[in-house]
């Protein structure tokens, strides 16, 4: 095949996937190709298998079914082609880890050798990831005496150390307000804009990065739908997915949702490290006004 030919390799490329523990199916039938540079976001209610899906990605978790490959090559611990930001947790006040220790770990595994070449090496490439985060006035603080901003800034930076291929976020505006929200997705779509950086965006709530989204994975009760936030994100499309009436509503470039405990409630704290254990997440009510800010 000549060069003119060749299909570029796809960040993310996912085939009849299926993912089941004992009886309980989290989806099933699954084809998703992410290409470099793509923003997908990843909707739906607790337990519908976001979570797990990044997990697969990360080579943690075993398909049921199916194939997936990670910027051409299986997925597995060590990938250097995979950043992660994990959710906002509030580290343990007395943690004396500094902020630049742990922007460093996203180095481990890396090819940098021993002696003085590398450690400087090492050390130029923590500043600059430190430096294009905005952290560097904090990086030498304890990490467990920082605001919970300042601590999902270092995790980006540490996500973003290796110069992934693609960035993997599980909710990582989670407990933030909506300053720190801003800044840490602005953070992601200036990495994505600047290198072409593919980002997998697990959130419960789309407007703060709606205006960067290309695609919608939308996961309800072992059901999914793939397409743009227009084709999605209405009233048809959910109620379909979740199974009764729904009513998808756009003001001021944002989106509200009546009629679901959806992936857009707004002030509810859900948890989907275990979501196998709880597959149909909240179930719709009609009585129920969702708002998104």
């Amino acid at each position: 095949m000549s060069g003119t030919e060749a299909v570029e390799t796809g960040a993310v490329e996912i085939e009849g996937a299926a993912l089941a523990f004992g009886e309980r199916t989290l989806w099933q039938n699954l084809d998703l190709r992410v290409e470099p540079g793509e923003f997908v976001a990843v909707l739906g209610p607790n337990g519908s298998g976001k979570t797990t899906l990044l997990k697969v990605l990360l080579g943690l978790q075993s398909l049921s079914a199916g194939t997936v490959r990670v910027a051409g090559t299986a997925p597995g611990k060590g990938n250097r082609h995979v950043g992660y930001v994990p959710q906002q947790r509030a580290l343990d006040q007395g943690l004396t880890l500094r902020g630049r220790d742990l922007v460093g770990l996203g180095l481990d595994g890396d090819r940098w050798g021993v002696g003085l070449r590398g450690m400087r090496a090492r050390r130029r490439k923590i500043d600059e990831a430190i430096a294009s985060v905005a952290a560097t006035s904090y990086a030498t603080s304890p990490v467990g005496r920082l605001s919970g901003g300042e601590q999902q800034r270092l995790r980006v930076a540490q996500a973003l150390i290796g110069e992934p291929d693609l960035l993997l976020c599980d909710e990582p505006l989670a407990s933030l307000d909506l300053t720190h929200q801003r800044t840490v997705t602005e953070l992601i779509e200036q990495r994505r804009r600047e290198t072409g950086t593919a980002v997998l965006f697990v959130t419960h709530e789309i407007n703060p990065v709606l205006p960067y989204v290309d695609r919608v994975l939308y996961l309800v009760g072992g059901r999914f739908r793939v397409g743009t936030p227009a084709e999605v994100m209405t009233s048809e499309t959910l109620s379909e997915l979740y199974g009764a009436q729904v009513e998808v509503v756009r003001v001021g470039g944002q989106i509200h949702v009546a009629g679901a405990q959806s992936a857009l409630c707004e002030g509810v704290e859900h948890h989907d490290h275990d979501e196998h254990g709880d597959l149909g997440g909240a179930a719709p009510h009609d009585d129920v006004r969702v708002r998104a800010r």
